[in-house]
C-alpha cells in the first residue's frame, strides 16, 4: 500500500510539477519563486495526501493562494521602500560633528549639557526642554546662551592654535 502511494504520487509530480512551475513562473516572474511555490504546493498535497481527491486541482489551488500570499508580499515591501525612501527624501541630511565639538559638549556641565543635548541635538523646542528638566523656558534659555559662550570661547581657543 504504501509503495504504490509512493509511486502514485513521484509520477504524479513527474507528470504535473513541470507544468505546475512553469505556470507559477508566469505569475511571478521569477524562476526560483517559481520553484518555491510549486514545491510548496506538493509538500502541501503530501501533508494531505489521503484526504484529497483532486491532486491536480488542490496543486493549482494551493500555488494560486501562494502566489497570491508573494504578490501581497511584495506589494507590502514596496510600501515599505515607497514610505522609507519618502521619509529619506524628507528628513534634512545629518550634519556631520566635529568630533572637538562633541567632545567639548560632553565637557560642559551637567547644567548646560542636558539643555544643549536636548534643544540642538534632539531638536526639541525651549518649551519642552523646559518641561523635561523642570526649569523655566527662560533659565533654559539663559542655559542656552551660556553654553553656546563656552563653546564658543573653546572653539576660539582651538582654532587659534591650530597650524
Amino acid at each position: 500500500m504504501k509503495r504504490s502511494r509512493e509511486k502514485a504520487a513521484s509520477e504524479l509530480f513527474a507528470a504535473l510539477y513541470p507544468r505546475l512551475a512553469g505556470w507559477c513562473r508566469r505569475l511571478v516572474d521569477d524562476d526560483e519563486t517559481a520553484h518555491e511555490i510549486a514545491s510548496e504546493a506538493f509538500t502541501r498535497l503530501w501533508g494531505r495526501w489521503t484526504a484529497v481527491t483532486e491532486p491536480r486541482g488542490f496543486l493549482y489551488v494551493t500555488a494560486a493562494n501562494l502566489v497570491r500570499d508573494h504578490w501581497r508580499k511584495l506589494e507590502r515591501e514596496r510600501g515599505a521602500v515607497r514610505r522609507a525612501t519618502v521619509e529619506a527624501a524628507l528628513r534634512p541630511p545629518p550634519q556631520q560633528t566635529d568630533p572637538s565639538v562633541r567632545l567639548l559638549v560632553q565637557a560642559l556641565p551637567e547644567r548646560l549639557r542636558v539643555p544643549i543635548l536636548l534643544h540642538y541635538y534632539a531638536d526639541m523646542p525651549i518649551r519642552q526642554v523646559s518641561a523635561l528638566t523642570g526649569r523655566k523656558e527662560g533659565t533654559v534659555k539663559a542655559d542656552l546662551h551660556a553654553a553656546r559662550e563656552l563653546l564658543r570661547a573653546h572653539l576660539g581657543r582651538s582654532l587659534d592654535h591650530t597650524p
